[in-house]
């Protein structure tokens, strides 16, 4: 007669023995409830100076940010497609850095670091869509400046309002075609092991990692689309600096050269502290911690969120003459407000008190 633990114990080994040939898991088993985020391993005794200095970034994004879209958005005679570009992206800059932020500063000053299940998989998709999208408004914006500068007779009639509107569609819609089915695919991972994510935000290939099947498909798509898309972009992109470039030197005027050139250095600049450090942390994840040390890792893909939104509407906002103008004219135009309002509250106090003095 054979026993009924018997019968349990192959079972148990069937199981096994499907997870580790990564054949199809039973996807009844229940996701974890959350997920903890570790943070930056190897440097928890220095998350609380990152906390200050992710602080002092995020404030500095949200506010210049902020600064920028208000300035475009109530100034008519910035409704030109360069800055209608700039003021979608200082909107995408801050859903990205909000995103994972707030979290970040959450655990490395309190040590919060649990994240819901949902919550981790929303958090994964805004990443990636706004990178995707970031990275099109960029390839738009360079366009942009090449037709202004190569084509500046068509310029009104090349970038029409409809063909923004097209090209700002056409940027969305590449970013959720290619990012929903990444985190569609990572969420539907079955997770019946740890939930410890060796990360500070929800990474996808650090989640994945967690998975009890094979998690390299999920991986191998992330690896191809990025490339696909930062390789596309960085290419045109490229050749419109080129294309830029060819037309400054062509210039007679050296100080024309100059301005030229000190504005195609500073985007190339942001550009660079973009997608080098992105597609460092990708290409580094995917070859694992031989290549370099997972806190290098982690450290790499916070940065690339947090950096561009701090430095976008510097670079591309206030050190544009016309949006550094407007913006000194709105703050002379409320300090002056503020000014006059106390000056006159001062005169009528003192009016009062006349009133109140007996004869």
């Amino acid at each position: 007669m054979r026993n009924s633990g018997d019968e349990v114990i192959p079972q148990r080994r069937k199981a096994v023995s499907s997870v580790m040939l990564g054949l199809p898991y039973n996807h009844t088993t229940e996701a974890p409830a959350t997920f903890i985020l570790v943070g930056i391993p190897g440097l928890q005794s220095s998350h609380l100076w990152l906390a200050v200095s992710l602080s002092i970034m995020y404030t500095t994004a949200l506010l210049a940010n902020t600064l920028i879209v208000t300035i475009i958005w109530m100034d008519s005679t910035l409704q030109e497609p360069m800055y209608c570009f700039l003021c979608v992206l200082a909107a995408v800059d801050m859903v990205m850095a909000s995103s994972v932020v707030p979290k970040m500063v959450s655990i490395f000053s309190s040590g919060d670091n649990t994240i819901s299940f949902n919550a981790c998989f929303t958090q994964m998709y805004l990443v990636h869509a706004a990178t995707a999208v970031e990275s099109g408004l960029l390839l738009a914006m360079a366009f942009d400046r090449y037709v202004a500068i190569c084509k500046p007779l068509h310029y009104k009639r090349i970038l029409t309002p409809r063909v923004m509107l097209e090209m700002t569609v056409t940027i969305t819609i590449r970013a959720t075609v290619f990012m929903t089915p990444l985190s569609w695919m990572v969420s539907h991972l079955p997770f019946c092991c740890s939930n410890v994510v060796l990360h500070s935000y929800c990474e996808h290939i650090a989640v994945a990692k967690l998975a009890c099947a094979d998690p390299r498909p999920s991986s191998l798509y992330s690896l191809i689309v990025s490339s696909i898309i930062v390789g596309s972009d960085v290419a045109f992109i490229a050749a419109s600096y080129i294309l830029i470039l060819q037309a400054v030197f062509s210039l007679s005027s050296k100080n024309a050269q100059l301005k030229a050139l000190s504005t195609c250095g500073s985007h190339v600049g942001v550009m660079a502290l973009y997608y080098l450090p992105g597609m460092a942390s990708i290409y580094v994840a995917w070859l694992g911690e031989d290549v370099a040390p997972l806190c290098t890792q982690v450290l790499l893909a916070d940065l690339y969120l947090i950096i561009p939104p701090s430095l976008n509407p510097i670079i591309y906002g206030l050190r544009t003459k016309q949006i550094r103008k407007r913006t000194w004219g709105l703050l002379i135009h409320h300090l002056f407000n503020h000014s006059n309002l106390g000056s006159g509250i001062q005169a009528l106090e003192q009016t009062r008190q006349l009133q109140r003095r007996p004869s």
